[in-house]
């Protein structure tokens, strides 16, 4: 999967750009908009990442400009722009996300994983199998039906196997979020797909990469 990330800060782009090549991404990073937008036509990207104020062109325009163009890679808004107007201006223009800065990075790996996932073909764990593009789920062959809190979940956790999930990221997918509720909804979903997903305290769970 290939990503480009328009990120003018250099610290923060090199520590995102850092991070998704550790996770096995391809990134191309551009520090203008202009630089983003000559890389989008000279390649094919799965997913654009686009802070907003950035030299030249800004992440809006850019990403209005390729709507304009046809062009549907998902994207992800990530700015300090957190104003109500700014987030409605960026679905607006097509955004299929928008991140708040400050974030935590395994925030950020936990959205990007999920947009891609609705791009890449069946995803397999152990005796699981998940379409993404159907959100159908089956184990050892045999379609099985998930709740409204065990499906998000498990669409998380293979989307990102041999990452920590942390607890805020796993409570944005319950309606009345908690440490109980959550434990609750984790002991469930190990019994119903037999993962070892793996409590790191005080932070999350995992289930590691076999």
């Amino acid at each position: 999967m290939r990503i480009l990330l328009l990120e003018d800060d250099f610290v923060l782009g090199e520590s995102i750009e850092e991070m998704l090549r550790e996770a096995h991404y391809e990134v191309d990073w551009a520090r203008s908009g202009d630089d983003a937008a000559q890389l989008s036509f000279d390649h094919t990207y799965d997913l654009y990442l686009f802070d907003v104020n950035v030299p030249e062109i800004s992440g809006f325009e850019l990403l209005e400009q390729l709507r304009n163009a046809d062009d549907e890679t998902p994207t992800i808004f990530i700015s300090a722009l957190s104003d109500i107007s700014s987030i409605t201006k960026g679905f607006s223009l097509g955004a299929d996300d928008y991140l708040k800065k400050p974030f935590f990075p395994e925030e950020l790996l936990v959205r990007v994983g999920a947009k891609l996932a609705k791009r890449s073909q069946s995803l397999h764990y152990a005796t699981i199998t998940y379409d993404p593009k159907t959100n159908d789920v089956t184990k050892d062959g045999k379609l099985i039906t998930l709740g409204d809190v065990q499906l998000p979940l498990l669409r998380l956790f293979i989307t990102n196997i041999g990452r920590t999930l942390t607890k805020e990221s796993l409570f944005d997918l319950m309606e009345h979020p908690s440490d109980t509720a959550l434990r609750v909804a984790i002991n469930k979903l190990k019994q119903t797909t037999h993962w070892d997903i793996i409590n790191i305290r005080g932070i999350g769970y995992r289930i590691e990469a076999r």
